[in-house]
């Protein structure tokens, strides 16, 4: 894999991680709930999970690419259209990102490490964000280093940046700044999907 094939993967992967959802919900939950470290490990266990949902959709993307091309190509068209809707829903969004930053109850460190996998595991929506995200990656994947960066990447930018939420979200004076943003974050990580979208279709 290139470098400039990596710094695509990376920028993709950051774009997943920053989407306002379910599992921003749960790391805002713990972290306004337990404290920074409970946000930390709700984090990493979230992240753990991402790395494997990564293993999984590459190894199987792996397979298709070799014996059955059509439906792989398959695949990367309905993920470019996944990509497309998701960026759709993005511009649409009022503000998705500040209905997610409500105080969370008071947690536990297992019980933080438990929902953090338990989100990332059990969220359909992040399979098929792989499924549309590496079918363009699986083809420059030909070597082990190229395959652990295609699993790595998006487990430790997920961690990291869910790590960073938790900092910033034990200083409450960050809250009100994120909440003014979160459209602006909204509509700019629409037009990147889209773009994204885009670029997986003209390259196949």
């Amino acid at each position: 894999m290139s470098f400039s094939a990596w710094l695509g993967l990376l920028a993709i992967c950051c774009l997943g991680a920053m989407s306002p959802g379910p599992s921003l919900a749960m790391v805002v939950r713990h972290t306004l709930g337990g404290g920074r470290a409970k946000g930390i490990i709700c984090a990493w266990a979230h992240s753990i999970g991402i790395g494997v949902y990564a293993l999984v959709t590459l190894l199987g993307l792996a397979v298709l690419l070799k014996q059955a091309p059509l439906i792989f190509n398959g695949i990367a068209i309905l993920g470019a259209l996944y990509l497309a809707y998701m960026g759709v829903q993005a511009l649409r969004s009022k503000g998705g990102m500040s209905e997610k930053l409500a105080a969370g109850k008071e947690t536990d460190a297992i019980t933080a490490a438990r929902d953090g996998l338990a989100i990332s595991l059990f969220n359909p929506k992040i399979m098929l964000f792989f499924l549309a995200l590496f079918s363009q990656f699986v083809m420059v994947a030909d070597d082990l280093l190229s395959k652990s960066l295609i699993v790595l990447t998006p487990l430790v930018v997920d961690g990291l940046w869910y790590t960073i939420i938790a900092f910033l979200l034990s200083h409450q004076a960050v809250l009100p700044k994120l909440k003014e943003k979160a459209v602006l974050i909204d509509k700019l990580s629409g037009l990147v999907l889209i773009a994204l979208a885009v670029r997986v279709l003209v390259t196949l």
